[in-house]
Order: structure tokens, then sequence, then C-alpha cells
């Protein structure tokens, strides 16, 4: 080749444009960006840790002193930490903290006796250290709850009640031990909450059920009985997000009060990158700021946190480490004893290996909720935007336990037990509506839930006569034992006494435990009674006995004796 002839073009090879085509380069990846916040969780930006206490008050936090605290510091400083024992804590070296967080031979016990009085920038020092699978190990002990259990969403893109009870009902069956239902139109909310407690009571008596709505009318479908639990309750971690929304720690407090007064269980929510995403980070990175908001979540008393980058999962997942940092602020939530519902609830990769990466680090060693919100729905109905697995996953999700030996909360269930699941939801809410004298469920209705994979599936309602019947059940001041009455007089008793039994289950106050849930016997299975044991090898919860037996059926498995045959 000469000097005057041209270069020959490079055409793109085969193989690049086969890499350009596959789904994960749809996905959104950014640079990190210390400065705005857009880094995963280290950030020169970040405090170093320190505590100085006088006359038994925190002073000084994380180097800044008491005059110069914004109010989630002086919400922390005043009743997220042990006063008592913080500064023996700090003084503890940050990688002996994590050495103990994985060691079988340091009980939870004794974990939380040192993390209790650990500062924000501490316990960041501390779980940085860590690699993803260091962060499963310290979770698979530090988890409240010994039995790992999950939660599903139950919504759909037309709100219609019919779908949500038989779709609830499926969930239930399937293994769901919550069910959670929002809206695309508020104003829905009373007959759609009733639809899922219903729905849910005939699939499996004793799961719990709640809509998330804005926060006053979901306190009041909560106090009335139609529904059990709460967890859409949002703090940040930076006082101008939390300013922006109208809200302090003490309003949140209060509010999480409000609940516990009448029985209801209740977790805050926050996650990695909702500061970010607000567009108010404050140059932090964004794991140091999802562990204020899990202090924050302490300090105020509640239950547990939903996190796992709740709703803003798109941010973390485009920046290095993001994942790795959801991890780690699931860790974070039990390390200071809170019930972790541990996200994998929102849509966040076109990856199907991205997805399901996401989700081992949750469910390999098990917690409190694996997903705070897998679709019970196709994600077409998701009013939630969307999960990271829906109904189409299922069999993936059932196949997936049975090759790994975990739980992951669900189990197979035949084809023809879905059904009569189905209908007998479907009816139990057309005999309750008509005897509450709300708008009419056909028998057209039905018969399409029966059969039905989507909104799509079902007839049209008629939507001015469901709004104003949504009303009335507001006006006429419904409440759950209303539902447990009329359950009872159209011919529904055992769906009667399940919801009835819920009830009673709040007057007792045992939901009110960390990590609550109910067995299907209605015993409660928590913290208090369910403590994770974990102490090494052949200790804590092991995937075994009829449980186990129970996660071997698959849809398609062949007999050992008769190869032509499927015992599924």
């Amino acid at each position: 080749m000469t000097a005057t002839q041209p270069v020959p073009s490079r055409r793109t090879s085969i193989r690049t444009e086969i890499l350009e085509n596959r789904p994960v380069n749809l996905d959104g990846f950014v640079e990190e960006w210390p400065e705005k916040g857009l880094v995963a969780m280290e950030s020169e930006f970040d405090p170093r840790p320190s505590v100085r206490v006088e006359d038994g008050r925190i002073v000084e936090l994380d180097g800044t002193p008491r005059a110069d605290f914004d109010f989630m510091d002086t919400f922390i400083a005043d009743h997220a930490i042990d006063v008592a024992t913080t500064e023996a804590s700090m003084a503890v070296p940050s990688d002996e903290i994590a050495r103990m967080l994985i060691d079988p031979g340091v009980s939870r016990r004794d974990v939380l006796a040192v993390t209790r009085g650990l500062t924000p920038a501490k316990i960041l020092d501390v779980v940085r250290l860590m690699n993803v699978v260091e962060i499963m190990q310290g979770m698979q002990k530090m988890r409240a709850r010994r039995t790992p259990a999950n939660q599903a969403h139950s919504t759909s893109a037309r709100d219609n009640p019919i779908q949500v009870a038989a779709d609830a009902a499926e969930g239930a069956l399937r293994g769901f031990a919550e069910l959670e239902t929002t809206l695309g139109v508020v104003r829905y909310a009373p007959l759609v909450a009733i639809a899922l407690q219903v729905g849910a009571q005939v699939g499996r008596g004793g799961v719990l059920t709640q809509c998330a709505l804005e926060e006053a009318t979901e306190l009041e479908l909560g106090m009335r009985g139609i529904t059990a639990y709460a967890e859409t309750i949002s703090i940040y971690g930076t006082e101008s997000v939390f300013v922006d929304g109208d809200d302090t720690p003490w309003s949140k407090t209060f509010l999480a009060s409000a609940y516990a007064s009448r029985g209801i269980k209740m977790r805050f929510t926050s996650g990695t990158g909702s500061e970010v995403q607000m567009g108010n980070a404050e140059g932090k990175s964004m794991l140091y700021l999802e562990i204020r908001c899990i202090l924050m979540a302490k300090g105020a008393g509640v239950q547990g946190l939903q996190n796992g980058s709740i709703s803003c999962i798109g941010v973390p997942g485009a920046v290095p480490g993001g994942i790795r940092a959801v991890a780690a602020e699931n860790l974070v939530a039990s390390m200071v004893d809170l019930e972790c519902a541990s996200g994998n609830d929102q849509s966040f990769s076109h990856s199907a290996m991205r997805r399901t990466a996401r989700l081992m680090p949750q469910l390999l060693p098990g917690t409190d909720f694996v997903c705070s919100g897998y679709s019970g729905v196709p994600n077409a109905d998701n009013m939630f935007a969307g999960s990271n697995f829906d109904t189409d996953d299922y069999d993936d999700w059932n196949t997936i336990q049975r090759d790994l030996q975990v739980d992951g909360g669900l189990r197979h269930v035949r084809e023809d037990v879905i059904l009569q699941v189905r209908e007998k939801a479907a009816r139990a809410l057309q005999a309750l509506f008509e005897y509450l004298d709300l708008p009419q469920i056909t028998d057209a209705e039905v018969e399409a839930a029966v059969y039905a994979n989507s909104s799509n599936d079902y007839p049209l309602r008629d939507v001015l006569a469901d709004l104003k019947g949504a009303q009335a059940v507001m006006d006429r001041g419904v409440t759950g034992l209303d539902l447990v009455k009329g359950l009872e007089a159209t011919g529904f008793s055992d769906v009667a006494e399940n919801l009835l039994t819920v009830l009673r289950q709040r007057v007792s106050g045992d939901l009110l435990q960390t990590s609550a849930i109910l067995t299907p016997d209605f015993v409660p299975l928590s913290a208090i009674n369910d403590a994770n044991d974990y102490a090494g090898p052949g200790t804590g919860y092991r995937l075994q006995g009829e449980r186990w037996e129970e996660l071997k059926k698959l849809r398609h498995v062949t007999s050992a004796t008769n190869p032509e045959t499927e015992v599924g």
C-alpha cells in the first residue's frame, strides 16, 4: 500500500453486531459523578466516622458538631444510636466488625450489641470492606426472622377489583405471605383493597394485605380493618429531600405510631439512589444516605424497612458497584435489627441474566421478604411500574429454588387447584358486593377471572358506578367486620373466619413484632418466636423435610419409575 492510497474503512465485525443487539445494551449506564451523589458507596465527600458524648448526649456525629446538625443528624443522634455504648462501639476497628458479621462463631446478638452504637459513617466504613459474597454471609446470619418469606404485587391496569381478587387468591396459594396493591385512580381504593383482602383469604388464610396510597387514605383503610399492614411510608437521607416531601423524621414517626395504635403492622420505605433521583443528594454517596434512612427507621421504632433501592433501582444499577450497594443496604437494615423487605420489586434491566444476578444476594442467604413486590400479575398490569419478576417467571423461580435448594417463599401449584381458588375468590367478591349493595359483578366477569392472564381478558366495568360504590364504602363507614359479616351471610364462612382471625391478630398485637407474618394456621412467626439462629453449617433455617419435598415439585418432572409419565 503506497502513501497516496486511502486507508480502507473498517466495518463492524459480526460478533460485535451480535453483542450490540443483546438486551443488556438497552440498559442505561453512566459514569460516576461524586459531586452530585452519583456514586454507589464510596465517595470522597462522605464524612469520616466519629462520635463524642457529653452528659449523656451526642454532641458530635461523624465530624459534625451538634450546633451544625441538620434534622436527620439530630433525630439519629437522639433516637437511633445507643448513647451508653456508642463510644466503645465506635472504637472497635471497622474490619473487626466486618469479620464479626461473617464469623459463624459470633452470635447475632453479639453483633447487635456493637452495631446499635454505630454512626452512619462508621456503618458505611464497615460494609464497604465487604464483597458481595461476604455481604450475603452477613445477611444469612443477621436477618431477623429465621424463616424467609416473600411478598407480591397484585394490581390491575384498569383497577379491576375482580382481577385483583382472583390474582390475590392465586398469589396466596403460590406462597406469598404478604400481598400489596395500588391504584391508577386513587378513588378506586376501597373496592380494590376489599378485593385484595378477600382474595388473599381465599387463597390461604393468614396472608396480610395492604393498599399503597397517599398516607391519609392508607391509614384510614388500615384503621377500618380493610388492610392489615403498610409499608409505603417513604423516608429520605437528606433534609432537603425530606422537606420537599413536606415531611420530617418526627412527622413520619407520629404516623408510625398511629398505625401501631391500631395493631397495624408497618415499615418504612427507602433505598439507595432516591436522593439522586429527586435531585438533592448533597454530594454524598447513595449508600451513606441510605444508612441515614435505615437509622432513622430504627429511631422511629418501626418494625422494619422496605429497602433495596425501592422505586429507583435504575440509578444504582447504572453506576459501578451499584447492585453491591443495594445488597449492602439490605444487610445494614438487618444488622441494626430491623425487618428487611429487600426489594427486587421494580424492573431495571432488559437482561434476564442481570435481573437474576440482582436477585441472588437476597435469594441465596434469604431475607425476611426476598421481594417486596414480586409481580403477581403480568408486568403490563403492575401499577408499581413493573417488577423485576412477574407471573411469566413463576416456573423459573420454582426451578431455581429446586436447583439450589433455597427457599424463596414460593411453590408450584397444580392448574386445577389454581382455577378453583380463582373462581372461589371471584364468587366470594361477587356475593360480598351484592351484600354491600356495591356495583354488580356479573357471571361473565367471574368466568373471565378463572382463566384470565391480564386486565385485557376481562369485560370492561362501569367506571363511574364503581367510583360511586367506592365512595359509598367510605361514606357508610364500612369496616373489616362488615366484610366478615357479608362473607358469612353469603355462604363463604371459611373466608369470613380467615379474615376475622387476621383482625383478631391485630388486636393481640403480635403483628407488631419485628418481621411478623402469619402461618396458614394463623400462628405468628416473628423475631420473637422464630428468631434467626444461624451459627454456621448445619444451623439456622435449612430447606428440608416437608417444605423441601414441596419445592421438589415442578410443572414437568419425569417419574423415576415410569419415564413416560410426569409427576408434577
